[in-house]
């Protein structure tokens, strides 16, 4: 999973958990490992959510300052309205600089909650 430059410092301390993406399909797999940086994520969860009914906790836990910074975030793919459906992917930090991410592209199984 690609992070901007300004998001992998939160990323690697912990402080971001979720990311959304505009993607015609899965890019991640849940319990899947990816290099971010020097560190290292696994994934999750991994489910398809309306952008309207993403919630202010969620928000905060992308590193954004509000929704529409969200959603000018994921835009970069695409128009974001209320009812585009984005992957929503919880993650958390596992291994430090020189752990080896999987370098293969997962298939995705469905969505998870949890």
């Amino acid at each position: 999973m690609e992070f901007s430059r300004d998001l992998r410092p939160s990323v690697l301390a912990g402080t971001i958990t979720v990311s959304f993406r505009l993607w015609q399909r899965p890019q991640v797999k849940i319990g899947g490992r990816y290099r971010v940086g020097d560190g290292l994520i696994e994934v999750d969860s991994v489910e398809l959510v309306p952008f309207a009914f993403i919630d202010e906790a969620d928000v905060r836990r992308s590193g954004e300052a509000d929704r529409e910074a969200l959603r000018r975030r994921a835009a970069h793919a695409g128009p974001v309205h209320d009812d585009t459906e984005l992957f929503r992917i919880g993650f958390h930090v596992v291994g430090p600089e020189g752990t080896t991410a999987s370098s293969t592209r997962p298939e995705w199984r469905g969505p998870r909650h949890g």
